[in-house]
């Protein structure tokens, strides 16, 4: 039986969840600045509020990544200096990803923390990647990877996103057929592309780059015919160009399971109307990695659909509550169950992360009371940015633990 406890604390300016698994401790924390008038001063209130959370809990310096929301797209550079001199030798695989911070600050960040009594061992190759390693697994955390072409347009732009970070797995000893989890940041997503639209032509690189990957192939059930594509999240931010995050996962053991998980109430992204683009979205609902009585399951940001159309247009608070039931159905006993995951499950209690992407700022308040109200102590970031149709107003994403005894 694999013990596991998953703690939850949210407090004025800071939110913590802590789960054990076997030993090792895995920390989730997200803060936003108390104090502070400028842009070093805030961000050090946030970062040494992250630093004491992960010293209480044991595992200082362990951060292995992180994501800072920015207001100004144009303070990047300044941050991202602040945060290496904080961190020195430990710097965390770090993302700056220009979205404002829906409390009004210059920053709000979240951050992985691993370590506690496990042997763990973590290999930092720079502020890009970092590798944790512990029971049998190898996680590859590879942030911020911006194009490095002079093309102008998003299919080439995103198609050579792709190839970078391939190449800088690949520079390490790992593949892209190893990454289950992928974060996609379009500025102007829903803008014009000659005839067509932004995030439809970044679709369009996603499809052609992975044409012929066969990802997580030596991790699926017996079985197991159908294609695999890692979770994802596509979403706006200020700006005009692409950057991308993602996560692999290698196991060196063979109990270990990579599981796509697809919603019972929404069509795959997969094979969505040609109304939605030339080439349909290719990923995965959520990715859950499975062992013995546990899986961690990672979802990809999830809006106000079902089937494949929009719900609840213009109500802020009718598209919050269904993209909270889809994901609900989504991380269900009986979702997981038709999966392969039989005896497993997981309900809103078991997220132990939340994004919260919202379109308007002037819908903060209302998107966020629901959110609590579903969702209790967690910690969220709420971050303003576009969502991947004109009409959908919020878009969530999180990490759950599924266990057994959940009906």
């Amino acid at each position: 039986m694999t013990k596991t406890l998953l703690r939850k604390q949210s407090s004025e300016g800071v939110g913590y969840a802590v789960v054990e698994l076997n030993g090792t401790r895995h920390i989730v924390a997200s803060a936003v600045p108390q104090a502070g008038a400028d842009l070093r001063e805030q961000a050090h209130d946030a970062l040494r509020t992250i630093e004491a959370v992960m010293e209480d809990e044991g595992t200082r310096g362990s951060i292995v990544r992180q994501a800072v929301f920015m207001k100004d797209i144009g303070q990047i550079e300044t941050c991202r200096q602040i945060i290496h001199d904080f961190y020195g030798e430990q710097l965390p695989a770090t993302i700056y990803i220009p979205q404002p911070p829906c409390e009004g600050k210059l920053l709000e960040i979240e951050a992985l923390g691993v370590g506690g009594r496990g042997d763990v061992e973590i290999q930092r190759y720079s502020e890009r990647m970092v590798v944790s390693r512990h029971d049998g697994v190898a996680w590859v955390h590879l942030a911020n990877v911006y194009p490095e072409t002079t093309a102008t347009g998003v299919y080439e732009r995103s198609r050579n996103v792709f190839e970078l970070a391939a190449q800088g797995l690949a520079a390490r000893g790992f593949s892209y057929d190893q990454v289950m989890r992928t974060w996609l940041y379009l500025g102007d997503i829903v803008g014009p592309e000659g005839e067509t639209q932004r995030y439809k032509e970044l679709n369009r690189a996603r499809t052609d780059f992975y044409e012929g990957i066969r990802f997580g192939a030596h991790l699926t059930p017996p079985g197991w015919e159908r294609t695999i594509y890692p979770a994802s999240t596509g979403i706006g931010t200020d700006g005009n160009d692409v950057v991308m995050s993602c996560m692999a996962l290698v196991s060196y053991r063979k109990d270990v399971l990579m599981v796509p998980l697809e919603n019972p109430q929404q069509t795959s992204a997969c094979d969505y109307g040609r109304k939605y683009g030339f080439k349909s979205p290719k990923f995965a609902r959520a990715m859950a990695v499975a062992a013995h009585d546990l899986a961690t399951i990672f979802v990809s940001g999830t809006a106000s659909i079902t089937d494949e159309e929009t719900q609840f247009v213009g109500d802020v608070q009718g598209q919050t509550r269904q993209t909270l039931d889809n994901i609900a159905a989504l991380i269900s006993a009986d979702n997981l169950r038709q999966h392969g995951l039989s005896g497993l499950g997981a309900t809103l209690d078991d997220l132990a992360l939340v994004r919260v992407y919202i379109k308007h700022q002037e819908d903060y308040a209302k998107t966020r009371a629901v959110c609590e109200a579903r969702l209790g102590e967690v910690p969220t970031i709420y971050a303003q940015a576009d969502v991947c149709r004109p009409e959908l107003l919020v878009e969530i994403e999180g990490i759950a633990f599924a266990h057994p005894g959940v009906r």
